[in-house]
């Protein structure tokens, strides 16, 4: 028997209502089916792109330890890079009480150029550590997952920004770095460095932007966790 106009119309409302992928968008949540369905509130969103960034944080953690563990027998490797992080020539705040100075337009876009300039680096070493063979395939998947949460990430941090800006929290300036991906000041070190060294600087700049974002939570929502 097929369905009626009516049931038809109430599948189609909780299909697009569900979000099945977990991403960190502004998909509307439905609870209690479609008629329960709302748009996340600003506060929804931070906390969504925060638990975002510390998987991704963890993430990066787990494939470091892995890489000195079974790679840098020598502990004399261990914490010691040999030359700049590729995103060593963004301005970003060094501690909490400066990163609270920073205006919100200033502290979203330090956040937004971090993972943007992510995007390219992430990809590089998925397929250095998928040619090696001393890579298991585990730890190469690690890595394109974190090249995806990155991506995910920035998008869920531009719906925030957005979010902002319809609440006038934010100005225009930050517009999701569409021109200003072009403008990123980077290191030309980046193609020169190791696995190792890749892996010790998007550990520390994802943990930046971990941090950066509780910041900014808490600046914006002050009554939520702080």
């Amino acid at each position: 028997m097929g369905l009626s106009v009516p049931a038809v119309a109430v599948l189609l409302v909780a299909l697009l209502c569900l979000d099945p992928h977990g991403r960190v968008g502004s998909a509307p949540i439905c609870a209690h089916g479609p008629s329960g369905c709302h748009v996340p509130s600003l506060a929804d969103l931070f906390d969504r792109v925060i638990q975002h960034s510390a998987r991704m944080h963890s993430l990066s953690n787990d494939l470091h330890s892995e890489f000195e563990q079974y790679f840098l027998p020598s502990k004399n490797h261990i914490g010691k890079t040999y030359r700049k992080c590729h995103t060593s020539n963004i301005l970003t705040p060094n501690g909490k009480e400066n990163a609270q100075k920073l205006a919100r337009e200033e502290l979203t876009e330090v956040i937004l150029k971090l993972l943007m300039a992510w995007r390219d680096p992430l990809f590089q070493l998925h397929q250095s550590m998928a040619h090696q063979q001393d890579f298991n395939n585990f730890s190469s998947n690690k890595a394109l997952e974190m090249g995806d949460m990155a991506h995910e990430l920035r998008k869920g941090v531009e719906k925030v920004a957005e979010k902002m800006r319809v609440l006038g929290m934010l100005g225009n300036s930050v517009t999701g770095l569409s021109a200003a991906e072009a403008m990123l000041p980077l290191s030309d070190s980046r193609e020169a460095m190791s696995d190792y060294e890749l892996l010790y600087c998007f550990r520390r700049d994802s943990n930046k932007v971990q941090n950066y974002l509780k910041i900014l939570k808490c600046r914006i929502v002050p009554e939520h966790d702080c």
